[in-house]
């Protein structure tokens, strides 16, 4: 009787799917069971194929169901990658401009979700900097402009980032200093000398970012390296560059003769 009585109500559940205006029986809907299909093939197409089998958006997506686990979340997705550039762009972006981010009925409205994205970005950054930490810093230059490319490009505002080395030039440090405006970073020379006296670091390299993208040195730029080159010869500290990030693209002072 009881096997009866559930092939009435599956077959009461397939009949109320076709006739117009009824509902299934059932407390998860067909958009529902779509999404977690969906959801499935994205995970299934990841561990196949890895990170290159998803565009930007679709990876974005895996974050964010979790954010909610019922409703699509394609176009917010898809919307965010529109409005903020590109996927690292999206989990760096500061809180406030994510909080409230919202598509249809879809948003970032918590914490929760904000953080979600966030937490992304950092793992990824943190990532990155371990790579470079306690290696020599001439042996793995290009990690390094990566890593500071990853930290300051997407920045609202300048920073000045101070990296500081040992005698056999591996990282012993990495430090901000000071975060300016949108144009501009107070730097103080003694500080830095300081800072590095106190490391015990032979050797910094100096690193700021240009939120306009744009990594061209400005005549302030040229003439606050001078100063600080000055100040730390004086006390017997290299200073082994000074590179501008952009977005994108970066600048150094060696390589263009300007120290």
């Amino acid at each position: 009787m009881a096997g009866r009585n559930s092939a009435k109500r599956s077959g009461d559940a397939e009949e109320a799917q076709r006739l117009p205006g009824l509902e299934p029986p059932s407390d998860v809907s067909v958009e529902e069971t779509h999404h977690k299909g969906h959801r499935q093939r994205l995970y299934t197409r990841f561990l196949d194929g890895g990170p290159d089998a998803l565009q930007d958006y679709e990876l974005l997506e895996m974050i964010l169901f979790a954010v909610n686990p019922r409703r699509d979340v394609k176009p917010l997705a898809k919307a965010l990658i529109r409005d903020f550039g590109d996927i690292w762009s999206v989990v760096n972006a500061p809180p406030p401009r994510l909080r409230g981010y919202c598509v249809g009925e879809v948003s970032l409205a918590s914490d929760k979700a904000v953080a979600m994205l966030r937490a992304v970005g950092a793992a990824a950054l943190r990532g990155m900097r371990q790579r470079v930490m306690d290696r020599p810093v001439l042996a793995n230059w290009q990690s390094l402009l990566d890593y500071c490319t990853a930290a300051m490009a997407h920045q609202p505002m300048e920073q000045f980032r101070l990296l500081f080395l040992d005698r056999k030039n591996k990282l012993i440090a990495d430090e901000v200093q000071q975060t300016g405006t949108v144009d501009h970073t107070p730097v103080y020379p003694r500080e830095v000398v300081r800072r590095a006296l106190e490391l015990s670091a032979s050797a910094i390299i100096l690193v700021h970012n240009h939120p306009s993208g744009d990594p061209t040195p400005s005549r302030a730029d040229v003439e606050m390296t001078k100063e600080i080159l000055r100040a730390a010869h004086s006390l017997g500290i290299a200073v082994h560059d000074h590179v501008i990030v952009g977005k994108g693209k970066h600048v150094s002072f060696k390589a263009q003769g300007l120290m």
